[in-house]
C-alpha cells in the first residue's frame, strides 16, 4: 500500500509521519537524527512503499523564506538524490510546533513528556502531512 511520508526537517532531528493506505489521515511515526534521515527513509521504503514526500517548509510571517530555509533546501538535494522517483510537496510549517504542543495538552500529555522535543517534531510532521492531505481532497 502507498504511504505519503510527511517529513518536518530540522538541523538536529527529523520528525516523520505517514498516510494511512487511503490518505485520509497522518499518524506520527518516529523521530530520527538528521544525519540519519536518509538511511532511516530507505530502510523505511523496504516495508512500505512510498507515494510522495510532503516536507515542511519553513517561511516567515510575510510569506518569505526562513533562515532555516537553507537546510530544508540542502535537505530537499539529498531527498531527490536518494529518491529520484519519488515526488516531493512543499507545505508551509507555520506554527505547527505551537499546534503540536497544543495537540500534546488536549491529549492530555504530562507537561514533563511534553518537554521531549521527539514528540514535538513528530506531531509537527503529523500535522504538516495532515494539511496537506485535507487540501488535497
Amino acid at each position: 500500500m502507498d504511504r505519503i511520508v510527511g517529513i518536518d526537517y530540522g538541523r538536529a532531528r527529523v520528525g516523520l509521519a505517514q498516510s494511512d493506505p487511503l490518505g485520509i489521515f497522518a499518524s506520527p511515526v518516529e523521530t530520527v537524527p538528521a544525519a540519519k534521515i536518509i538511511d532511516y527513509l530507505q530502510n523505511y521504503s523496504l516495508s512500505e512503499s512510498i507515494s510522495k514526500f510532503v516536507v515542511g517548509y519553513p517561511l516567515n510571517l510575510d510569506g518569505s523564506h526562513a533562515e532555516a530555509a537553507k537546510d530544508v533546501d540542502a535537505f530537499l538535494k539529498k531527498l531527490q538524490k536518494a529518491f529520484p522517483e519519488v515526488p516531493v510537496a512543499l507545505e508551509d510549517e507555520r506554527f505547527t510546533s505551537v499546534l503540536a504542543h497544543r495537540a500534546m495538552i488536549d491529549g492530555g500529555m504530562k507537561k514533563s513528556d511534553r518537554r521531549d522535543k521527539n514528540s514535538v517534531d513528530k506531531i509537527s510532521a503529523a500535522i504538516i502531512l495532515q494539511a496537506y492531505l485535507d487540501k488535497k481532497k
